[in-house]
């Protein structure tokens, strides 16, 4: 017996073969599979670190950040500019008005919406995560030197703005 032959795995079934399964991905050059995977790894060691240090998590953050640019808007607002369906959106809404993050108000101009606002407990929230979220960004991003991070941004943005060729919505 050769060394080439005792290293050599068990011969397999045709059907268990790589090449008799059909087409699969390279998830080295996938770009959807590449930007799913760093957001759900950025996303939940986000949440860890922001859970544990300021109380809330990585999706009351993002929240919280968008009402810090934007004072006032509504929850549709915040599911089109984050992504996210309303359902969710909502019952994080009402928890954070319960903890005294935010303020939900009726719009005097519409009845049928709501402006949504950070309350001052939410505004010292925001500006400690903030400090946070900078220097994780400073950190993903110290593997690019600064002419390579503007093109990764506006890669990205260029992406976003092109994700109705894939939706079929408006982003």
């Amino acid at each position: 017996m050769t060394a080439r032959s005792v290293s050599r795995k068990p011969n397999r079934k045709a059907s268990e073969r790589p090449e008799a399964r059909g087409p699969t991905l390279d998830l080295e050059r996938y770009v959807p599979a590449f930007i799913t995977f760093i957001a759900n790894k950025l996303s939940n060691s986000a949440t860890a670190f922001y859970q544990g240090h300021f109380g809330v998590n990585v999706t009351e953050w993002r929240m919280m950040s968008l009402l810090a640019i934007e004072p006032g808007i509504s929850a549709a607002r915040i599911c089109e500019v984050i992504g996210f369906n309303k359902g969710p959106v909502s019952r994080t809404l009402a928890d954070m008005q319960q903890r005294g993050l935010i303020a939900i108000r009726t719009d005097p101009d519409d009845g049928r919406t709501h402006s949504i606002s950070l309350t001052a407990k939410g505004r010292a929230t925001h500006d400690k995560v903030i400090v946070a979220a900078l220097e994780r960004e400073r950190r993903l991003m110290s593997c690019l030197n600064k002419s390579e991070q503007e093109v990764l941004i506006d890669l990205l943005r260029r992406l976003h703005d092109n994700l109705d060729a894939v939706t079929g919505d408006k982003v």
